[in-house]
């Protein structure tokens, strides 16, 4: 996802920060695709997998929400595809994506993978907002930003930088 005219800094966080909330997030189960909403539990995933204590959302497309062209993108997705299977993780395809379908990004949903293992991957593809939580609890999203003002204190949201 790419926000064009934000200015630099918070003021291009915060805006991203905005679109990653109001955005579209779905998996693949038996077929169908099935939603994952920030705030809410997952169901379907802790049905699907009983065991699991924890999931996560994470993408290798267009690092740090810069747009670059599809086969740059491919590749890197076949990087952390790569990573996923030596990591041992169950996972699943996965798609975020703006409500109005103008931009989509291929994504994966990994199962039980330990947050430092998983935030390491997302910052080795780039991503500044990926999705992980207990999967006895809420949907969360983690954010590779310091907080801009007034999204500090947001409920759903983790950030990893002071």
């Amino acid at each position: 996802m790419q926000v064009p005219h934000a200015p630099p800094g918070g003021g291009r966080i915060a805006a991203l920060v905005h679109a990653y909330l109001a955005a579209e997030y779905r998996w693949e189960c038996d077929g169908g695709w099935l939603d994952l909403h920030i705030g809410a539990p997952a169901p379907a995933v802790s049905a699907r997998y009983p065991a699991a204590r924890t999931a996560g959302l994470l993408s290798a497309w267009n690092p740090h929400s810069v747009g670059r062209p599809d086969a740059e993108n491919r590749a890197e997705d076949e990087r952390l595809q790569a990573d996923l299977v030596a990591s041992g993780c169950a996972f699943r395809p996965a798609f975020s994506s703006s409500a109005n379908r103008s931009w989509r990004e291929p994504s994966w949903l990994v199962i039980d993978m330990a947050v430092g293992a998983f935030d390491a991957l997302s910052r080795r593809f780039g991503q500044l907002g990926t999705l992980y939580w207990r999967t006895d609890a809420p949907v969360r999203m983690r954010i590779d930003a310091q907080a801009p003002p007034g999204l500090a204190d947001h409920a759903d949201l983790d950030w990893l930088r002071s």
